[in-house]
């Protein structure tokens, strides 16, 4: 496994990336119902389009994880389904945290996102009632203890 940075984003690396997270979003997020992820997924994909920097944990040639980060703020990061459990999200954030990244923003109801990041060494410093998108998913923000 390697990290790697995608700065070239063609339509097929972001079919990948966004299949990524359906993964992880069916695996961690039984908040969201069908609706809820059909109605986020041009934001996931726009955001991946958008978001500074994309880094991807790739095995085979292929991602099979994801984070992105915008200055100090980790905006995403997703693990598919099927390699969850063997430390690619750890690795992605140990390298947004080298790369200067100081906060994150978890889904309350995401109780093993918010896990990781407090053993990651993150704390809770605020919280939204609501998402970005203004949809009534509370919003935890953390940032480096």
């Amino acid at each position: 496994m390697t990290i790697e940075e995608i700065k070239d984003r063609p339509e097929g690396i972001l079919g990948c990336l966004l299949l990524i997270w359906e993964s992880s979003v069916a695996a961690t997020h039984d908040f969201l119902s069908n609706q809820d992820i059909i109605l986020l997924r041009p934001h996931v994909l726009e955001g991946l389009r958008k978001v500074p920097v994309l880094l991807a944990a790739v095995e085979d040639d292929n991602p099979v994880a994801f984070l992105g980060m915008h200055g100090d703020m980790v905006d995403m990061l997703f693990v598919a389904a099927s390699h969850r459990g063997r430390g690619l999200g750890g690795e992605l954030l140990y390298e947004a945290l080298r790369r200067g990244a100081r906060r994150v923003d978890v889904n309350e109801q995401n109780a093993q996102g918010l896990g990781f990041y407090l053993h990651a060494g993150f704390e809770v410093a605020g919280r939204s009632a609501s998402d970005a998108l203004g949809l009534p998913f509370p919003i935890l923000h953390l940032k480096l203890a």
